[in-house]
């Protein structure tokens, strides 16, 4: 098991990895974080608001279905926001910010995936 600042060390080796911070979703407080290149702290808090809007509108619509994760896309980076599904990691979500040209979605997605599993809180 990987502790926090392991597991966003191990983060930023991803391809194309630019900023990475796991997230509280329920405060929008920053648990930690490793990178640059933007104001993590601020990317974390707003990308909050983005997952309560998506799990309010689950809810209205009635769907009984979880998030794994939400990908935004700009014109020269990907954002990809992962909420983590374990038990322990409830109201959490690991939040990477990808250099688009040099990343590779799937990749990212399957790394992240892997991080969060090995994850310990």
């Amino acid at each position: 098991m990987a502790n926090v600042e392991t597991t966003l060390s191990s983060a930023m080796t991803i391809e194309g990895a630019i900023a990475v911070a796991l997230v509280d979703f329920d405060s929008g407080m920053t648990l930690g974080a490793a990178g640059g290149g933007l104001d993590i702290d601020l990317a974390a808090a707003g990308n909050t608001e983005v997952v309560r809007a998506k799990l309010r509108t689950l809810q209205s619509l009635g769907l009984n279905d979880g998030i794994e994760d939400i990908l935004i896309t700009l014109s020269t980076q990907l954002h990809l926001i992962r909420l983590l599904q374990s038990d322990h990691g409830q109201g959490l979500f690991l939040y990477l910010a990808l250099d688009r040209g040099r990343a590779n979605l799937a990749m990212a997605r399957r790394q992240l995936l892997n991080l969060e599993r090995e994850l310990s809180i």
